[in-house]
């Protein structure tokens, strides 16, 4: 069923458990990644290399690249991934090892 706003929807979805950040969240299985982390109270996915400010998904559509997340040793956006169960996920490192 469509609603106004795509986050309703992810509420009618089945929940699987995935990690961020060894922090274990419920979300819906099959939904756009950066979006279910969004609505999950994930407010930042990851630090800029420079200055270390913070930044979540902006574009929703991989233009961008703020929405980059780690997933197996590979940084990915995570607006083009969907949410599979098992999932470790974690915020890509800084240079020079902090993250």
């Amino acid at each position: 069923m469509k609603t106004a706003s795509p986050f309703l929807e992810l509420e009618e979805s089945p929940r699987v458990a995935v990690w961020f950040d060894d922090t274990q969240l419920d979300l819906p299985e099959g939904a756009n990644l950066a979006a279910a982390l969004l609505a999950a109270g994930v407010g930042v996915f990851r630090e800029t290399s420079v200055s270390g400010a913070p930044r979540a998904p902006f574009c929703m559509m991989g233009a961008c690249f703020d929405c980059l997340v780690e997933l197996d040793g590979v940084v990915r956006q995570a607006c083009m991934m969907e949410v599979v169960e098992g999932m470790r996920l974690s915020r890509p490192q800084r240079p020079g090892g902090t993250a």
